[in-house]
C-alpha cells in the first residue's frame, strides 16, 4: 500500500492572527478581539505578566475561559471554553467535534500512536477506518506530527478541533485503560482453541488474571465511573469466543462501548463479584449481588448485579440506580397535574390495593420508590418485600425474597402483617397465593402497593381474575391501577418546531384525528449533546384507572375487557395513547417514539 496524503492539509486562513505552530495567549486574544468575540478592554487583562508565565503550561483557551470574559456576541454572556473551541475550529478551517466516548474504539485508536507522543503533540486518534484516521487536536496549527501519522498508518488523516480539557481527559483515560488491558492480558494467551461448554467451566478456575490485579482494578473502576457519566442504566459485560464486549444501556438503547480479551473480561467480572460479595468460585449457576459506591461528584450510587453462565463464560449485568431519581416528586416523573392529583389521592387512602403495571424497564420501580418516600413519614410504618431489593431506602423496612429458605412473596407478606405495618409494598404479584395475601392485607386495613405485568390498566383486573382471586374481593379491595411506559425525550439542544398534519397524528388519535389546538410538536436533527440520536433523557406516560362504584359493579368472573375499558374511559380514564399525544403536543417527544412503546392494537 502506498502512503496517502491527508484529506486536507492543515491550513491557516487567518495566518496573520494564528500562524503555524503552538497557540500563544497573546495571539489568540488579539484574534478574538479582531473577530469581535471579546472587547478590546479585556485584552489588557489577558496580557498581564502572570497569565503570560502560565501560557506555555496551560492551553490558551483554558486560560481565557477561566477568566470568564464577556462575550462580544451576546450581552451578559460569558465566553465559554466550548464556544472558544468552536471559534478555533472556524478560524483554522477544521471540523469542530465533541468527543463521544461511547463511539470510540479505544483499542484501535490508542494503537495509532503512543501515549507520550499523543500528549506531546496534544492529539488523540478517535477512529480508524480502511481509508482514514480521525485525529482530535487542540493545536490545529501545530502539525509537525502529521507526516509521521500518515507514514505510520498509510491512511488519510482528518483533523477535528476539540475542547482542550476533553482532549487531556480522554487521552489519559483511553491510554490508561488500554495499558491496563494489555498488562492484564500479558501471558494469558495459552487457551486459544474453542473449548466445549464443560471445559469452559473448568478452565475458568485456573490460569487466569487475578481479580485483585492492579490493572483489573483500574479497568473496573473506569467502567463504573464511565457508565455513571454517560447516564447508563445498565452495564452488560458479555464474554465471547475471541473478544469480550461491554455495552451500556442509555435511555433504553444499547451502545457498545468497549472490547477486551476473554481472560481480562473473566477477571473483570471476578472483580465485580468480589465487590458484590458473591461466590467467586461458583460459575455454573446464576448469582445476584449488590454494590454501593460513590460517583465522582460524591453521590452514592447503588448497583444491582446479576451473573449467568453462558457458552463462553459468565455474563454480568449491573443495573445502576441513581438515588436522586427516587427523590424526585411525582410531577418530576412526567405526571400531568391531573394525573399527579389522582395518583396522590389513591395512595393517600388508608387501605386498599394500588397497582402499577407495565413491561420490564417501564419505570414501575422508580414510581413506587418515589411514592413510598413521599408516604414514609415518621408517623407511619412502611414495609416492603422485594425480589431483589432495588434500592436501599432508610425510610423503609425492606425484606428480600429468599427462595432457598422458602421465603417467597406470600410468606413475606404474612410476616409483614405481624410487623404492625401501615403501608406494605409487594415487589410483584406473580401467583394466587401472593395475590390472596395482598387482598388479606387490604381487608385488614393496610394500604398495599404492588406491580403487575399487563399491557394497560384495565387488564390488571382480568389478570387478577385469571390468577384466581374472587371477583368480589377484587371489587372491594382494588382502589386503582397505574399503567406506564417510558419514552425518550427530544434533545433540548437540537429540537425545533415541526408541523404535523392530521394523518401524522392518526397512529395516536385514530383515523378521525383532531390535532390539539395548542399543539407545538417538535423534531430533532441530532447533535453532539445527544450523540446524533435526537433524544436526551426519558419521561413517563401514564394511564390512571380509579375504580369508581360503577366500575366495581362491572368486576365479574365473566367480565368483558373491552366493555370494561370503554366504561373506564367514560369515567375519566385517559389511555396511554392520549397521554402520548399530549407529550407530543408539548414538544417533548415524537409520535414514532410513543408508538414504539405502546401496547399493540387489535
Amino acid at each position: 500500500m502506498t502512503r496517502t496524503q491527508p484529506s486536507h492539509a492543515p491550513s491557516t486562513p487567518n495566518g496573520s492572527r494564528l500562524p503555524p505552530g503552538r497557540l500563544t495567549l497573546e495571539r489568540v486574544a488579539a484574534a478574538l478581539v479582531e473577530d469581535g468575540l471579546v472587547v478590546a478592554e479585556d485584552v489588557e487583562r489577558v496580557q498581564l505578566p502572570g497569565h503570560a508565565r502560565h501560557a506555555s503550561e496551560v492551553h490558551p483557551l483554558v486560560l481565557l475561559a477561566g477568566m470568564k470574559l464577556q462575550s462580544g456576541e451576546a450581552a451578559g454572556a460569558e465566553l465559554t471554553l466550548e464556544r472558544l473551541t468552536q471559534w478555533l475550529a472556524e478560524v483554522s478551517g477544521h471540523r469542530y467535534l465533541r468527543i463521544d466516548p461511547t463511539r470510540v474504539d479505544v483499542a484501535s485508536a490508542t494503537a495509532v500512536v503512543s501515549h507520550a507522543y499523543a500528549r506531546r503533540h496534544r492529539i488523540l486518534p478517535l477512529a480508524v477506518t480502511a481509508e482514514r484516521v480521525l485525529v482530535a487536536t487542540s493545536e490545529p496549527n501545530a502539525t509537525a506530527w502529521l507526516e509521521d501519522v500518515c507514514h505510520l498508518t498509510r491512511r488519510e488523516v482528518e483533523l477535528a478541533v476539540v475542547n482542550p480539557l476533553d482532549l487531556h481527559r480522554y487521552t489519559m483515560e483511553f491510554f490508561g485503560v488500554s495499558r491496563s488491558v494489555r498488562g492484564a492480558d500479558d501471558g494469558q494467551q495459552a487457551n486459544k482453541g474453542m473449548p466445549s461448554f464443560e471445559q469452559l467451566v473448568e478452565l475458568g478456575r485456573v490460569g487466569e488474571v487475578g481479580a485483585d490485579d492492579q490493572h483489573i482494578v483500574h479497568i473496573v473502576d473506569w467502567l463504573l465511573q464511565y457508565a455513571h457519566e454517560q447516564r447508563a442504566s445498565d452495564i452488560h459485560m458479555e464474554p465471547r469466543r475471541s473478544v469480550g464486549r461491554v455495552r451500556f444501556r442509555i435511555d433504553g438503547v444499547m451502545h457498545k462501548v468497549f472490547e477486551m480479551p476473554p481472560p481480562v473480561m473473566t477477571a473483570a467480572i471476578s472483580r465485580i463479584k468480589v465487590l458484590g460479595r458473591m461466590d467467586l468460585g461458583e460459575r455454573r449457576r446464576p448469582q445476584d449481588g449488590r454494590i454501593k459506591t460513590r460517583s465522582p461528584g460524591g453521590r452514592e450510587v447503588e448497583m444491582r448485579l446479576s451473573t449467568m453462565p453462558t457458552a463462553f463464560g459468565e455474563k454480568c449485568v449491573m443495573r445502576l440506580f441513581d438515588p436522586d431519581t427516587a427523590l424526585k416528586g411525582i410531577d418530576q416523573l412526567g405526571f400531568s397535574a391531573t394525573e399527579a392529583a389522582g395518583w396522590n389521592a389513591l395512595v393517600q387512602r388508608p387501605h386498599g390495593i394500588v397497582l402499577v403495571t407495565g413491561p420490564t424497564g417501564s419505570g414501575k420501580t422508580t414510581t413506587l420508590y418515589a411514592t413510598l418516600k413521599q408516604l414514609a413519614t415518621d408517623d407511619v410504618n412502611v414495609c416492603s418485600v422485594e425480589d431483589p431489593i432495588e434500592m436501599i431506602a432508610p425510610e423503609l423496612n425492606q425484606m428480600q425474597v429468599q427462595p432457598a429458605i422458602d421465603l417467597d412473596f406470600a410468606s413475606g407478606v404474612r410476616t409483614l402483617l405481624r410487623q404492625d405495618p401501615d403501608i406494605i409494598m409487594i415487589g410483584e404479584i406473580r401467583d394466587l397465593e401472593t395475590a390472596q395475601m395482598a387482598v388479606q392485607a387490604a381487608l385488614t386495613g393496610h394500604l398495599v402497593l404492588s406491580t403487575l405485568h399487563t399491557n394497560d390498566a384495565p387488564s390488571a383486573v382480568t389478570r387478577l381474575l385469571d390468577l384466581g382471586v374472587p371477583h368480589y374481593l377484587i371489587a372491594s379491595t382494588l382502589n386503582g391501577v397505574l399503567a406506564q411506559r417510558l419514552v425518550r425525550t427530544l434533545c433540548p439542544h437540537c429540537k425545533h418546531p415541526e408541523a404535523l398534519d392530521a394523518g401524522a397524528w392518526s397512529p395516536l388519535l385514530g383515523s378521525g384525528a383532531t390535532i390539539p389546538a395548542d399543539a407545538t410538536p417538535h423534531a430533532a436533527d441530532g447533535c453532539l449533546e445527544c450523540r446524533k440520536t435526537g433524544y436526551l433523557g426519558r419521561v413517563g406516560l401514564y394511564e390512571l384507572l380509579t375504580l369508581t362504584p360503577g366500575l366495581r359493579a362491572m368486576v365479574r368472573p365473566d367480565m368483558d375487557l373491552d366493555t370494561f375499558t370503554a366504561a373506564a374511559v367514560d369515567e375519566g380514564l385517559r389511555p396511554l395513547r392520549t397521554a402520548g399525544a399530549e407529550k407530543v403536543a408539548q414538544g417533548l417527544t415524537t409520535i414514532a417514539e410513543v408508538v414504539s412503546v405502546l401496547p399493540p392494537t387489535e
